[in-house]
């Protein structure tokens, strides 16, 4: 008996973006990319905010999505920035949650002590 040795491979995403460029985006376009680079699964995830577009562009061949936030015009205009022509679709994502509470963390308050 021969045992074959399945060897695993590390998947690494290339990134487009840096993070400067990432922090900027907020400030400059008033965008917000929340996923980059990622599979058809993860920007079509039902987890993210219901404003959520996929952002569908293709570079040197390959075609890439983000999942990302702000108007579609504000999109277009940063990644036709970056990619110039290599935008192919803006598209809705299927994100479910509202807006307003995407990244809310409640906060714990301390007890009220009871009287007697």
């Amino acid at each position: 008996m021969s045992t074959v040795k399945e060897e695993k491979k590390v998947e690494t995403k290339e990134t487009f973006w840096t993070t400067t460029e990432k922090e900027t985006s907020r400030e400059l376009y008033g965008t917000e990319i929340l996923v980059e680079n990622g599979s058809l699964d993860e920007v079509m995830t039902t987890d993210a905010p219901s404003d959520a577009w996929v952002v569908t562009y293709e570079i040197d061949g390959t075609v890439h999505r983000d999942l990302t936030r702000g108007t579609r015009v504000k999109l277009f205009d940063m990644y036709y920035d970056k990619f110039n022509m290599g935008i192919k679709i803006i598209d809705y994502g299927k994100g479910t949650i509202k807006p307003a509470l995407w990244g809310y963390n409640s906060t714990t308050t301390p007890k009220k002590k009871k009287r007697k």
